[in-house]
This record gives structure tokens, C-alpha cells and sequence, in this order.
């Protein structure tokens, strides 16, 4: 029986370790972290749950290939209750309101009801959006590997996702927004996605709900993550946790396993990197090892950028009349780093009663962070007075708009927890404070990587780096294609 080491036990790490686990093979995935899950995590604060990840689950339409993986793995579980999204989010101001339905036919409705001068604007929009729920993660092999009849198996996929790509070729979402000629809608087009990413992802995200995707598991990410590892251990791998990997050793072409922090050495016939794409090209192995598609992004910085944001999550003694999901709204401004933010929202997590004290409300506030924001919090981060401070400072200021927005929140409402990109980075090592991967701006060509090392014939990589903007359906992915490499080279059907 072969050995494989993974180190991450991200969603991609164990993914991997649970498809090689029913394919014969032994595993053992090394996390840093005291909990298995990376990036697909959460914590409680004061005896309060908070998320940190899935607004929606993409990909998660039943009958779809995600959808059986999604339950191969346990992220999903026969009788596990899903919360249904009855719409995308919704956005209060300039004088009216829109709603980004499941139904995409009443937001069509409701848009041009707003909005008769952007007629043209909005059938595009939503001819798109149809051609767009037909977007797939294609799961049966990498997608470097698939051939001619692959993609014919996709079908309208193949046909349809390439149609609307192309109709919002060099198109950004900030283009999108202002392409509207009321003020509503050129607001919440900008409301979800960074204004400098393409289009089309707004579109994709908007149609994975319309399409019957997107639903949410009840209990959040951690319940998701821990269904996850439970499913590893119970497969038979080993899950070490606290154990952060030092280096993959290397011989010559081959890796002969990984060295631990503590000095240990662990041997292994292949190793898998499922961690964040810098750290492991600085940490785990060299620079040099970098497949060159991966350099381009990291060598790019006009057109790859990444983006993070800055939480805040609070507590409400009581109901209020924020309806459950996404809610955004034009306010009287907020300031972070001297840029002036009139457009916030929250998320009001009523929606699941497993997570929410009974008689109080969750609510938690995001704002993005870009290059030079990003900067600034890794900047004072050494300087943990001032960086509690400013995080203090922004979520006081948030607290006080939710009050606004909601009077019968004030003096009942306190901040559960705040966290910034610095927090991916040190809790993740999530490159400069990215919670997903590289967006590429509205010039340039997404880049997916092919999760090898041609100078190391045993060692694969996996994570939502390797394709487009990353995300859980990509991460998931990418940890089956590296065990499915593997099970490849062996000889042996990838289970």
C-alpha cells in the first residue's frame, strides 16, 4: 500500500486524502491549525457561533457531479437540512430597491419596472445569466487530461458558459455598473464582487442561484469542515492536527516525504501541497518548483490582483427587521483608511436556528480590501495597539450605521469579533490576506494551473489557487484531480 502525505487539511487537502483513502491507498494529512477545515472554518465568540465562508454554495445544484462529490466527501449528508435562498441579495437605495431573485424572471420584471432606459442593458443581462446556468465543475478528471469527448460530455456547458464569457469579453464589473443608468442598479451590481473583476463573475454567481444552486448547509462552515474530517478518519487516514509542516525533503527528482516544525521526519511515496500557493513555493519546497503557469499571476500585479475584507460580526439582544441572508444599502458613509464607503451591507444569519441564540440576533458586516487598503493593515499589524484600535474604530463605526439602519438595535447591539486580511495570513498563510485566489482583471485570460511539478515526479499539488478566482467548488476539485493523478501513475480506479 502506497503513503501519501497531504499537508493542509483544507476542503482540497481532504478531498484528496478521502478519495485516495477508498482507493487503496494510505493517507495522513498535517494541519497547523488546531481545527481541520482551513479556509471552510468558523469560531465562537462568547458562546456565539460565527462563519467565516459559505454565503452559498455554489456548484450544489442536485444531480449535478459537484453535488455527488459534495456528498462524497460529506459537506453534504442525506437529511441535513439546506437553507434555501430565495434570493441572491437584496439592495435598498438612490430612492428604490432591486432584488436578485432565484427567480430570475421577477428580478427582470422588477428591473425594468425600475428602469425602462436600461431595457437593452437588462436583456442582455439576463439572456446571459440564462446561458450562464449552465456553468459546471467538471470533476471526472483534470481538466488538462480531458480530451475531445470530455468536453462533448459537458454539453451545454461547452456551448453556452464560452457564449456568455464572450459577451462580457473585457467587460468589468465596475463596466457592468456603469453600463445601468439608474443609480440602483449601477449600486448593487457592485455590491458582491470587486469592481476590477470581470463581469462574467458577478453573472456566474447570480446564476448559480436562478439555476437551483447555491443553497446554504445548516450549521455553517465548521459543521461542513468537521462532517469533512470525519469522513477522512472514518475512510481509515490519519489527521494530524497542531502539526505544521516545515518542508517537503527532496532527493534528487523524487520527494522522500516532508519534514514537521519539530523536526521530525515522516516518509511518504508521493506528497501533496493542498496549502496556499505562496507559502508553499517559499516554505515547502523552492521558488524554482513554481509551475510557470502559477508565476504569471504572482509576476503580474497589473493584471492579477487579489483582495481580501474586513469583518465585523455583532450580536443583537433581540429580533430585528433585517430579513435573513444579504441586505445592502446606501447609508450616510463609512470611512476606512480615508476612503469615504456609502453603499454597506450585512448578513443577518436568522436564517438557521442551529446557529443562532434563541431571542438574539447575528449580524455580521464586510467591507473589500484591495491592494493599498491591504497594505495598510499589514503595515500596523506589528503594532498590536494600534491594529486592535483600528479594528475597533471601523467596527464602532459599523455598529453605529446598523443602529441607523435599524433603530431598535441601539443599546442592544455589542461586536462579537472583528478580523482582517492579517487574519487569513496568519491563521491560513493565505497570500497577502486573500481569502479566495488571483482575479484577473478584465484584459487578461484566467489562469488555471495543472496541479504538477514537472522537476518532482511524486509530489501534486491541490487548492483553489490552480484555478481562476478559487472558491470551494474549485478547491474541491483540485483535491480530487491530484488524487486522481496519483491513482493515475499507480494503476489503480480512482474511487
Amino acid at each position: 500500500m502506497k503513503k501519501v502525505i497531504i499537508v493542509g487539511a483544507g476542503i482540497s487537502g481532504m478531498t484528496a486524502g478521502i478519495i485516495l483513502q477508498n482507493s487503496g491507498f494510505e493517507t495522513e494529512i498535517y494541519e497547523k491549525n488546531p481545527v481541520a477545515g482551513g479556509e471552510l472554518t468558523g469560531w465562537k465568540r462568547d458562546g456565539v457561533y460565527i462563519d467565516n465562508c459559505i454565503d452559498y454554495l455554489m456548484c450544489s445544484k442536485k444531480g449535478s457531479d459537484m453535488n455527488g462529490l459534495w456528498h462524497e466527501i460529506g459537506m453534504l449528508e442525506e437529511g441535513l437540512n439546506m437553507y434555501s435562498k430565495d434570493y441572491f441579495f437584496k439592495y435598498e437605495g438612490h430612492g428604490g430597491e432591486i432584488t436578485f431573485w432565484r427567480d430570475k424572471e421577477r428580478t427582470k420584471r422588477e428591473m425594468l419596472e425600475l428602469s425602462p432606459e436600461d431595457k437593452d442593458v437588462i436583456e442582455k443581462f439576463f439572456e446571459n445569466v440564462t446561458r450562464a446556468e449552465s456553468m459546471i465543475m467538471p470533476i471526472d478528471k483534470p481538466m488538462d487530461k480531458m480530451g475531445p469527448r470530455d468536453f462533448m460530455k459537458l454539453g451545454d456547458f461547452a456551448k453556452n458558459v464560452p457564449a456568455a464569457q464572450k459577451a462580457y469579453k473585457g467587460v468589468s464589473v465596475k463596466d457592468l455598473s456603469e453600463s445601468f443608468k439608474s443609480p440602483v442598479l449601477r449600486s448593487a451590481v457592485l455590491m458582491t464582487h470587486p469592481e476590477n473583476t470581470q463581469a462574467y463573475s458577478f453573472i456566474m454567481s447570480y446564476a448559480m442561484c436562478t439555476s437551483g444552486s447555491g443553497d446554504i448547509p445548516e450549521g455553517g462552515s465548521l459543521a461542513a469542515a468537521t462532517r469533512i474530517a470525519n469522513k477522512y478518519k472514518a475512510a481509515g487516514g490519519k489527521l494530524h492536527l497542531n502539526a505544521p509542516v516545515k518542508n517537503v525533503k527532496i532527493e534528487g527528482k523524487l520527494a522522500s516525504g516532508v519534514v514537521l516544525e519539530d523536526g521530525t521526519e515522516v516518509k511518504a511515496d508521493y506528497v501533496i501541497c493542498a496549502s496556499d500557493a505562496n507559502h508553499t513555493f517559499t516554505k515547502l519546497l523552492p521558488s524554482e518548483y513554481m509551475p510557470k503557469k502559477l508565476q504569471k499571476p504572482f509576476g503580474d500585479k497589473e493584471h492579477f490582483s487579489v483582495f481580501s475584507k474586513f469583518h465585523a460580526a455583532f450580536l443583537v439582544d433581540g429580533k430585528t427587521n433585517f430579513i435573513p441572508d444579504t441586505t445592502f444599502w446606501e447609508s450616510n458613509g463609512l470611512t476606512v483608511w480615508d476612503k469615504e464607503i456609502k453603499d454597506v451591507g450585512v448578513i443577518c444569519y436568522d436564517y438557521d436556528p442551529t446557529i443562532t441564540p434563541e431571542g438574539k440576533t447575528i449580524l455580521q458586516m464586510k467591507i473589500f480590501q484591495y491592494t493599498d487598503d491591504v497594505d495598510k493593515w499589514f503595515a500596523i499589524a506589528d503594532d498590536k495597539e494600534a491594529y486592535e484600535a483600528k479594528k475597533a474604530e471601523i467596527a464602532e463605526a459599523m455598529m453605529h450605521i446598523i443602529e441607523e439602519k435599524c433603530p431598535e438595535t441601539k443599546g442592544k447591539i455589542t461586536i462579537l469579533d472583528t478580523w482582517s486580511p492579517v487574519t487569513y495570513a496568519k491563521r491560513f498563510n493565505a497570500y497577502r490576506g486573500a481569502y479566495m485566489g488571483f482575479v484577473a482583471d478584465k484584459d487578461t485570460k484566467t489562469v488555471t494551473t495543472p496541479g504538477v511539478i514537472k522537476k518532482l515526479k511524486n509530489v501534486f499539488l491541490a487548492g483553489q489557487w490552480l484555478m481562476g478566482s478559487g472558491g470551494l467548488p474549485p478547491a474541491t476539485a483540485q483535491g480530487k484531480y491530484a488524487a486522481w493523478r496519483i491513482c493515475k501513475k499507480e494503476g489503480v480506479e480512482c474511487k
